[in-house]
């Protein structure tokens, strides 16, 4: 494949933040090709092309990750260097976030009803459940979310199991949803606006709502799926119940260990901190 060659992990690992301009260009081509194919079925369709072109490279990810496990020794460096594919991932999912939001954001309407019509859907559907100031419906609406964000995490987990690096498509569509909720935050909210110092607030305040708490979930979804991926990775490798094996488990484990408690903290900054800052 043209694009996997073109990605190369070994390379992008020293600097991230380069990895940000794929997930862009992956997402931003898929959109136009999608439209330019399977106009009525654009919203989705979009998704599963961005979703083909990372794969490949996300696939390379994973492996290079299983082979730490084997290579370094120590559990904290171990931790440290698994850091270096979750930012890589993240970098991955803001491109395709921003990406969806510009193109929600500058193109007709006609074409955002094609375009976003399964993600506009997905976000009247879901009823989000707001604190009102009390304990009880703060802890009411903290259960309710992470138990949701766990779910999640469960799909992710699995997909990356049974399909190596199926977490991607999960994550996707996460970032398409995310960026048509800004997107329609910001153009809605920019109807009223006059100055630039207003422009300016309403696009930060539309990031800042879905952006605080949407990160850290996305990071433990991605932590989740990196973990099953290298699981994956090792029973087809390794001896099963082998010695590697025990040793990659045990940090798979330590990795969904700790994508569940960045889970905890989301779910905190969603109830109680949001609607501080907003």
């Amino acid at each position: 494949m043209v694009l996997e060659l073109l990605v190369n992990p070994k390379k992008i690992s020293g600097k991230p933040w380069e990895i940000f301009f794929v997930g862009f260009a992956y997402s931003f081509i898929a959109v136009f090709l999608s439209l330019w194919i399977f106009k009525g079925y654009a919203s989705i369709v979009m998704v599963t092309f961005t979703v083909i072109a990372s794969i490949p490279f996300v696939h390379r990810v994973i492996e290079l990750e299983e082979k730490k496990d084997l290579r370094i020794k120590r559990e904290n460096n171990l931790l440290k260097e698994h850091s270096k594919a979750i930012s890589i991932f993240l970098y991955l999912f803001l491109g395709f976030v921003s990406s969806f939001c510009l193109l929600y954001l500058f193109l007709p309407a006609a074409i955002i009803q094609n375009v976003f019509s399964s993600q506009i859907e997905t976000i009247i559907t879901v009823n989000p459940i707001t604190p009102i100031g009390n304990f009880i419906s703060g802890f009411n609406a903290l259960s309710a979310i992470f138990f949701n964000n766990l779910k999640i995490l469960f799909f992710c987990i699995a997909f990356s199991f049974f399909y190596g690096a199926g977490a991607i498509f999960i994550l996707t569509w996460n970032a398409s949803v995310m960026a048509t909720a800004v997107g329609s935050f910001i153009k809605n909210n920019l109807l009223h606006v006059t100055s630039a110092a207003g422009y300016l607030q309403i696009t930060s305040l539309g990031l800042l709502q879905y952006v605080l708490h949407g990160i850290p979930e996305i990071i433990a979804y991605f932590i989740g799926g990196l973990a099953s991926g290298i699981i994956s990775f090792a029973v087809i490798q390794h001896d099963f119940m082998g010695k590697n094996f025990k040793k990659i488990l045990l940090d798979a484990l330590d990795l969904i260990l700790i994508s569940i408690i960045i889970l905890i903290v989301a779910a905190v900054i969603e109830v109680f901190l949001v609607p501080v800052v907003i």
